[in-house]
């Protein structure tokens, strides 16, 4: 069994080098990223305002969320319906960072996080042959034990690009400044409670500012097999 853990910044690339890399390694996915996009899209349904922190956390620690591991095809499911789609709008990433950076949120999501990462390192999605998680703070706080810790980043110029792609489906000068806000502002919030923009001690930089998908697929699963942390 194996923790391979994933931080960094938006539009590093972290959601698509993770699944490629579970893919490759015959492991379960967890988007972790996509749980505190789900916390708030249950708030906004549910009519709970946002600036309330402890509404915020009383209902988070309720919400019925199922998240699918598998990196092929890792769902979504809030209350029964599927909300891959739904948190990736405008009206949630404007808001995600008012219940990403609540305290009382982020022990909760520590806590299923965990869960999840426990459940495939014996059994699950995975076999038990473990899991890769993403997000803001995975080898730091959530698995601090994980066998290999990676911190993904780029330069702002690529994380801009990406994410416009992403968004906008195009790269040019106004897609980018449209997305330059979203992009940087929550940055700049989520690292008020989580550490993700430089390396803890003990976890492998890897910079795709010039690489492609593949290439830092490749460069992740470098630090794995360096690691000696993968056996097939």
């Amino acid at each position: 069994m194996v923790t391979i853990a994933v931080d960094g910044p938006s539009g590093s690339g972290k959601s698509s080098v993770s699944k490629a890399v579970a893919g490759r390694l015959g492991l379960a996915y967890l988007d972790t990223g996509a749980m505190y996009r789900a916390a708030t899209l249950w708030c906004v349904r549910t009519d709970v305002a946002l600036d309330d922190a402890d509404a915020v956390a009383r209902s988070v620690r309720e919400m019925p969320l199922e998240m699918g591991v598998d990196p092929a095809a890792p769902g979504v499911v809030l209350d029964g319906d599927d909300v891959a789609a739904a948190i990736r709008t405008t009206e949630v990433s404007s808001a995600v960072s008012q219940v990403a950076t609540n305290l009382e949120v982020r022990a909760e999501m520590k806590r299923r996080q965990r869960a999840v990462i426990d459940t495939e390192n014996t059994d699950g999605f995975s076999g038990g042959r473990g899991i890769v998680a993403e997000g803001r703070d995975i080898t730091t706080v959530v698995a601090p034990d994980a066998d290999a810790r990676v911190l993904l980043t780029a330069s702002e110029e690529a994380r801009l690009r990406r994410r416009s792609l992403e968004v906008h489906g195009a790269a040019d000068a106004a897609a980018v400044d449209a997305t330059r806000d979203q992009v940087l502002r929550r940055d700049r919030d989520d690292s008020t409670v989580s550490q993700f923009l430089t390396a803890a001690d003990g976890v492998v930089t890897v910079d795709s500012s010039e690489l492609d998908l593949d290439q830092t697929v490749a460069a992740v699963l470098s630090v794995v097999d360096r690691l000696g942390q993968w056996q097939a």
